[in-house]
């Protein structure tokens, strides 16, 4: 990866929330900054699963050895965010001083923080540091977000059959982020999400990863509001711009991924014949949802690559894997990217997640949306509705997706009726998100912006 020829003179802090999600994004932002001629810290968490970062142009600084990984955020949230925010409050002080001692001439001056933890903010504050709210998900799920923590949308939900919300289309009840409409849920998860908002008006810059033309109108009213630049799509140089050399991945793996099988099994398809199935690191299906995924794909009669963690294989059905082998391919963890920019891959089966959702909007994959927790639902609704790149698969009375359901968006999308109004939205979409980051892109200027006001700061 090439600088610039100017000689560094500004180091900044970058600290994610730990989890994958957060961490991938704001890792390849941090390797945008150094091609701008910043020095880059990451700061990184270890524990029971531990995010193996590698090497690279940014600079890795542990800022804990002992905070247990994103499984105890789901299982104890309340335990978890006390815990990192107890660490994180005595070390990044620690860490503040021993990098600008190290290195008198180049001083940390700013502190790019996860908008999830906005008390990071005051700590940056207290140690002389400009700060930089950084917002891992769409602006469209921020602004709902926003408007909770306003009280402009009251929660919990009034029994309404749709809801306004200013820059958004009109959104159901299930349309929302889950954190909302089941607030009792996860508590925990709301209070972090809302409170994202507490201080994002004090902080120096807010910047979020999406780009200007996915979210324009939304874009606009939240400018409003106070000034923020677009950032996205933080998705390796490799599938956009091609600029950075040797970006090539986000250089974090939570499981070893199965690339030399994944790749020579899709190398025997044919153009555009695949289904990729990928649900992330986290979601875990019940055994009458794993059923009818399985008996879906394997009745769609389309290629399937499907990505299921050794710890959920135990819910396939019997025979699953013996009887579709001829169509099918099942693995432990997959290089999503490599996987979703192979020719063979004609739809991504995906949680849509924001990352996952960016990573297909970038390379032009057609979705099938399945959204399950967090944002997943808000991000569906744009993939199927407002963007038209996806269909959204519909959950019967009982909460599960049925084998029918699944069948039918896979014809759908694979070859029916919509598959080619799709596709070409699917295109459309991926050459404004090289544009955004492409030279002169409005994601490239606000970032040399930022660059530039930090140098004068």
């Amino acid at each position: 990866m090439k600088k610039q020829e100017n000689v560094c003179e500004t180091q900044v802090l970058v600290l994610p929330f730990p989890v994958q999600g957060h961490v991938n994004p704001m890792l390849q932002f941090s390797k945008r900054l150094v091609s701008k001629g910043l020095e880059v810290t990451l700061l990184t968490f270890t524990g029971n699963k531990p995010l193996a970062v590698q090497d690279g142009p940014v600079k890795l600084e542990p800022i804990s050895d002992d905070l247990e990984a994103d499984n105890l955020l789901v299982e104890s949230p309340d335990a978890y965010l006390e815990r990192f925010k107890a660490v994180v409050t005595l070390r990044l002080p620690q860490i503040i001083a021993k990098l600008g001692m190290s290195k008198s001439n180049h001083s940390v001056s700013c502190l790019i923080y996860d908008s999830v933890i906005p008390w990071a903010l005051d700590i940056a504050k207290q140690q002389g540091l400009h700060g930089a709210a950084f917002f891992t998900q769409s602006c469209a799920v921020n602004t709902i977000f926003y408007n909770v923590h306003e009280g402009l949308l009251k929660v919990p939900l009034a029994a309404q059959s749709s809801f306004s919300i200013v820059g958004l289309p009109l959104l159901e009840e299930y349309d929302l982020p889950t954190f909302v409409y089941d607030i009792g849920a996860y508590p925990a998860l709301t209070h972090l999400s809302v409170n994202q908002f507490l201080n994002f008006r004090k902080a120096d810059w807010v910047l979020v990863n999406t780009f200007t033309s996915l979210e324009e109108e939304v874009l606009s009213w939240m400018g409003s509001l106070r000034s923020i630049k677009t950032i996205g799509p933080t998705i390796p140089s490799k599938y956009l711009d091609k600029r950075l050399e040797d970006d090539k991945d986000y250089g974090i793996h939570l499981f070893k991924p199965e690339i030399d099988i994944c790749n020579n099994w899709l190398n025997s398809k044919e153009t555009g014949s695949v289904v990729y199935v990928s649900f992330g690191s986290l979601a875990a299906l019940g055994e009458e949802q794993m059923k009818d995924l399985a008996l879906g794909l394997k009745g769609s009669n389309s290629y399937f690559l499907w990505v299921v963690r050794e710890t959920e294989k135990k819910k396939l059905p019997a025979n699953f894997l013996e009887e579709s082998s001829e169509k099918g391919l099942v693995v432990s963890w997959s290089p999503q990217l490599e996987v979703l920019a192979h020719k063979a891959v004609g739809c991504f089966m995906t949680h849509c997640g924001w990352n996952s959702t960016l990573e297909a909007l970038s390379l032009g994959v057609p979705m099938v949306a399945v959204p399950q927790f967090s944002d997943q639902t808000t991000n569906a609704k744009l993939v199927a509705d407002v963007w038209q790149v996806g269909i959204r698969a519909r959950m019967d009375d009982k909460g599960i997706i049925t084998k029918e359901e699944i069948e039918r968006c896979i014809r759908e999308i694979m070859g029916g009726d919509k598959s080619k109004a799709i596709k070409w939205n699917s295109d459309k979409w991926k050459k404004l998100a090289v544009q955004a980051v492409n030279e002169g892109g409005s994601s490239d200027k606000n970032i040399d912006e930022f660059v530039a006001q930090l140098r004068c700061k």
